[in-house]
């Protein structure tokens, strides 16, 4: 015999329409490849930006260097969520 937790876990499994189905192989790894490719687009704008920044700074103004570090921030958060959009796409691919 179950009990009513198990019961209550089938009814659950049964009317959750948005069930967690598991990856395939071919989709984890194009979300590895898009981990990759938008590591280094983020590493790329970092130094870029860095540079920048230590340029500025070694120039003395500081408002400059202030802005280009806000910069990084707000670039750095515009790939993730690039990134992340494009991996909920892969995801939804099922």
């Amino acid at each position: 015999m179950k009990s009513a937790y198990e019961l209550a876990m089938e009814r659950l499994d049964k009317s959750a329409p948005t069930a967690v189905k598991p990856l395939t192989a071919a989709q984890k790894g194009r979300l590895a490849e898009i981990d990759r490719v938008y590591q280094g687009k983020i590493a790329e704008r970092e130094i870029f930006l860095q540079q920048k920044r230590n340029d500025a700074l070694a120039e003395g103004q500081a408002k400059e260097a202030a802005k280009l570090g806000q910069q990084i921030g707000s670039e750095k958060a515009r790939l993730e969520e690039e990134r992340d959009a494009e991996k909920d796409v892969v995801r939804q691919k099922r």
